[in-house]
């Protein structure tokens, strides 16, 4: 079932049905680029990617609730059609199932989502367990897990070994027992994403992982040739506004400093009866 397109909202419950075929999600961070995107694609994600990408961090880690609950509301006020998934940031789920449900029940409440994600598998189970039990619906994220950077010692594709291979296999497994919905499988090898995407029951949703996953997700930045700080090999580059931004600005630059701008047409005088 394709839902792109169309206007009726797309829910929690459409998704997970629609294992086996393709679904498109794309990160969101604002209203006006979720006005776009929003009839394009099945699930706008909140990702905490945007500590990197609008705040200029080193990695995801001192992103906060309050500004995954601000942007979270921004994109839901531009969406009308996508389901919106926001990401619990680091800190604020892994203590322990009873903080975690709070805190999700927060980014719910206040931002009009319809899900969050999470990441971990085995370890985090439990928790996921815990919140869908309790009616918040949980997208899991498997494979390289940008939160535990630290532990991972860097970002770096997982799958490798065999025993790679078997703790996200498991960790995928464990996720989908608990009532996840979806997970994300990321930087993950192809074989072996691909063999996770056949043996669970919820939607696979890539990132670095397989063609064969249930669905992609791409940090919309990153397609639009917006950011430039590291550009992963899994990333399709499908314009270059960067750099459109940049000779925009330069053209604005130079007619500023020259007095070309403002024109005639960019002023009030008596003359002119054009509204503002």
């Amino acid at each position: 079932m394709s839902v792109a397109g169309e206007q009726k909202p797309v829910t929690v419950p459409a998704l997970r049905r629609m294992k086996g075929t393709p679904q498109v999600w794309l990160t969101a961070y604002t209203t006006p680029m979720a006005k776009l995107l929003d009839p394009h694609c099945d699930v706008l994600l909140v990702g905490d990617s945007l500590g990197m990408v609008l705040y200029g961090l080193p990695s995801t880690l001192a992103v906060t609730l309050e500004m995954m609950i601000a942007h979270g509301a921004a994109v839901v006020r531009g969406a009308r059609h996508a389901c919106i998934v926001v990401d619990l940031p680091f800190g604020s789920y892994q203590e322990s199932p009873e903080l975690a449900f709070r805190h999700a029940a927060r980014v719910l409440a206040e931002t009009g989502a319809q899900a969050v994600k999470l990441e971990g598998g085995i370890e985090m189970a439990e928790t996921i367990r815990f919140l869908t039990q309790r009616g918040i619906p949980v997208c899991g994220h498997v494979g390289l897990m940008p939160q535990s950077v630290n532990v991972a010692g860097g970002f770096r594709a997982t799958g490798r070994t065999d025993d790679e291979a078997a703790r996200v296999t498991m960790d995928a497994h464990a996720v989908a027992s608990a009532g996840a919905f979806a997970v994300v499988v990321e930087g993950t090898l192809e074989p072996v994403a691909a063999a996770i995407t056949a043996a669970i029951s919820i939607p696979t949703i890539g990132i670095g992982a397989s063609a064969a996953c249930d669905g992609q997700v791409l940090v919309i930045d990153d397609i639009l040739g917006t950011f430039n700080d590291f550009v992963p090999r899994f990333v399709k580059r499908y314009a270059e506004l960067g750099v459109e931004i940049s000779r925009a600005a330069a053209a604005y630059a130079a007619d500023v400093r020259a007095r070309r701008f403002p024109g005639e047409k960019n002023v009030f005088t008596l003359k002119t009866n054009t509204p503002i």
